[in-house]
């Protein structure tokens, strides 16, 4: 086959799953039959797609290795809650202590809000990045991992401005569907793709294979290294102020810093360095935990009625999870990224084994 017609085969493929995920957001959507409930699952799962893009853009792309997402979700989430609740609701959510009439006041369609959530993050990064950007490895990690919870202990204790402990609900979510999800993700996946590209990104994935040959090419590392920093905070931003919206109500316990270990298991099972990896790896983590609750509770099997074990599905996940790695020990994509060549060549591997196999017996 031709480069021409190995194009032309890639564009039609290309065009035909668009048109099938487009198809599937509408039945997903509009049709009853998907449900309510495995609508709600589809977008959590959209949103944690987000977030570990954000952190694979630091521990994936360029080699870092930061736990930052958690504080940076915190601070989107904040943002859009207080940007979309309404004055009305402010004050009567605001019982310990009353919001000021400037806070109360403060209101912005949810996009805008959006957005806003996300440059506070990458603002927040940019700060941040300053100190911690200087240390490398384990110690890079506990930095990001105690900035973190700096955010959420201050959370916690801006009784005024983040209502405290008892969080804020009453989130508007008159936009959350699939279709603005799915976009969202849509257009960070085409953004992260096409930037890796560029000279940023090959610079970063320099960084990521050798600081010192990198640094010897001429590349500044403190730069890029603070630009892969700030754009995932303002992607971890963006995914918890949609995190907030989604839910309908934040509090600071819901950013602990367990959160960094869950989607750095997403950025890990799909691969680090791989953008559709990592997407298909969270939509895994998500769909799994989801789907496995029912070993907690008790099943008849007619010739024998399981009682149900407390936490029994995180054993089988993590067994699950242990048999991908073993199989696939750099994640499923690697640092590789879907494409259709690859697609076929697995499977034509796969025949030619088995086709070998049949031979030999």
């Amino acid at each position: 086959m031709t480069k021409s017609e190995h194009r032309k085969r890639n564009t039609i493929l290309n065009l035909i799953m668009l048109a099938a995920l487009i198809g599937f957001l509408v039945w997903g959507q509009e049709g009853d039959g998907f449900g309510t409930y495995n609508r709600r699952i589809f977008m959590t799962c959209c949103t944690y797609a987000i977030c570990a893009l954000s952190m694979n853009m630091v521990n994936g792309f360029t080699g870092l290795f930061s736990l930052g997402q958690p504080g940076f979700m915190a601070i989107g989430a904040y943002v859009v809650a207080i940007l979309t609740v309404s004055p009305e609701d402010k004050r009567a959510i605001y019982m310990i202590e009353p919001i000021s009439d400037f806070m109360a006041n403060l209101q912005a369609p949810f996009f805008l809000a959006l957005i806003i959530g996300g440059l506070i993050a990458a603002l927040f990064a940019f700060l941040i990045g300053f100190p911690v950007l200087r240390l490398k490895g384990d110690y890079l990690a506990i930095a990001t991992l105690g900035f973190s919870e700096i955010i959420r202990i201050c959370i916690t204790n801006m009784q005024g401005i983040t209502n405290g402990p008892t969080g804020i609900n009453r989130i508007p979510n008159d936009y959350m569907n699939m279709y603005v999800v799915c976009g969202i993700l849509a257009l960070i996946v085409a953004f992260m793709i096409a930037f890796m590209k560029t000279s940023y990104g090959r610079a970063m994935l320099a960084i990521r294979e050798d600081e010192v040959a990198a640094q010897a090419m001429g590349i500044n590392l403190f730069k890029n290294k603070m630009l892969a920093f700030v754009l995932s905070g303002f992607f971890a931003g963006v995914g918890g102020g949609l995190l907030a919206s989604l839910v309908g109500a934040i509090g600071p316990d819901q950013f602990k810093f367990t959160v960094a270990y869950d989607i750095l298991l997403m950025v890990v099972l799909g691969g680090q360095g791989s953008v559709t990896g990592t997407v298909v790896g969270a939509f895994i983590v998500r769909i799994a935990l989801e789907k496995l609750r029912f070993l907690d509770e008790p099943i008849d099997f007619g010739f024998w009625e399981y009682p149900g074990i407390g936490g029994m599905r995180m054993v089988v996940f993590s067994a699950l999870l242990m048999l991908v790695i073993i199989l696939w020990r750099r994640g499923i994509f690697g640092n590789k990224e879907f494409s259709w060549d690859s697609f076929f060549a697995f499977f034509q591997r796969l025949f030619a084994r088995f086709k070998k196999k049949g031979v030999a017996e």
